[in-house]
């Protein structure tokens, strides 16, 4: 059995967030290897063509999409499971479609309104002047993942026309505005079983001795940028109190859900954050998370007492 692994050309100068798929495809590989496949990689660029003919000439039996899109063009990461959907090779991960509609974040949040699936209120770049002067608020790149684009200067209060001339700048409008919530912040993965999706170990990102001041956030600094307070001052844990357990219940409900509206396979991550009143609200949904041994998705997977091994052979039976 042939294994096909599918992932972004990288620049001379990637950053650590670009670099980090070289792990994942390692981790890929060696499990893949475990359960008898050979596996080859294949890198798409700007240059389809050349990866589609690679692919046809391989002529694998499955494979893994791991691509995270084109340098400098986010929005493109659906293209991987579009390649690959477009040859009729089946591939582990979400489809296309969920990968397409998740990369928009403010398509995303639209969904989930219209099916009163809870997420923090929103204004687009047009709608900046509207901003309420009492209110916080965090400015986020629409297509990035992995944090880009966001610092503690993304968190305004009320309309700040320096921070919105800046991201206007760098990214036209391709941003949004998403009202603050002053609260916790937790990641849940969730992947399939022969039981049907299943919520894993629940995560929440601490934030300890940030000032008053500091917006507690998951910024660039604190997932990438060794040389920096945040970094060293956030953390995750899954040490979540017995006094959680309806909050806990809430969220397994709204991910399960969500599984279900995005149409998710494989496995995928839901992000919230929760009010000082317990509400949750959905940030994001990635319906392509990293699987590397330092993200979220592979510490909850172990946390919940599966190995990687175990969850691939349950992800080779949910393919799109």
């Amino acid at each position: 059995m042939k294994a096909a692994i599918l992932i972004n050309e990288l620049p001379e100068n990637a950053l650590p967030d670009e670099l980090d798929v070289l792990e994942q495809v390692a981790l890929a590989e060696n499990t893949l290897h475990s359960l008898g496949y050979k596996t080859k990689r294949f890198f798409l660029g700007w240059n389809i063509e050349k990866t589609k003919k690679e692919l046809q000439s391989y002529k694998p039996d499955v494979a893994m999409n791991l691509f995270e899109g084109i340098k400098g063009s986010p929005e493109l990461i659906y293209l991987g499971a579009g390649l690959l959907h477009s040859l009729r090779i089946p591939y582990i991960g979400c489809g296309y479609d969920s990968i397409f509609i998740t990369a928009n974040k403010v398509l995303t949040k639209k969904i989930l309104a219209a099916n009163h699936i809870h997420t923090a209120p929103w204004f687009e770049p047009a709608e900046a002047k509207n901003l309420n002067k009492d209110k916080r608020y965090i400015v986020k790149p629409m297509f990035e993942d992995a944090s880009v684009g966001i610092s503690s200067k993304s968190v305004i209060k009320g309309y700040s026309k320096k921070v919105i001339q800046e991201y206007l700048q760098k990214y036209n409008h391709n941003f949004y505005i998403e009202e603050y919530i002053d609260g916790r912040e937790f990641n849940i993965s969730v992947i399939y079983t022969d039981k049907g999706p299943k919520m894993l170990a629940p995560a929440e990102m601490t934030f300890t001795d940030y000032p008053e001041d500091k917006p507690k956030i998951l910024d660039y600094a604190a997932k990438w940028d060794e040389n920096t307070f945040e970094y060293h001052h956030t953390s995750r844990t899954f040490d979540v109190s017995t006094k959680d357990k309806t909050l806990i219940k809430k969220m397994e409900a709204i991910v399960l859900k969500c599984w279900t509206v995005f149409n998710l396979h494989g496995y995928a991550r839901v992000d919230f954050r929760v009010d000082k009143q317990g509400h949750p609200f959905v940030l994001e949904i990635n319906a392509n998370p990293c699987i590397s041994e330092g993200s979220g998705l592979y510490a909850a997977l172990i946390q919940s007492g599966y190995t990687f091994e175990r969850a691939m052979n349950y992800f080779l039976k949910d393919l799109n």
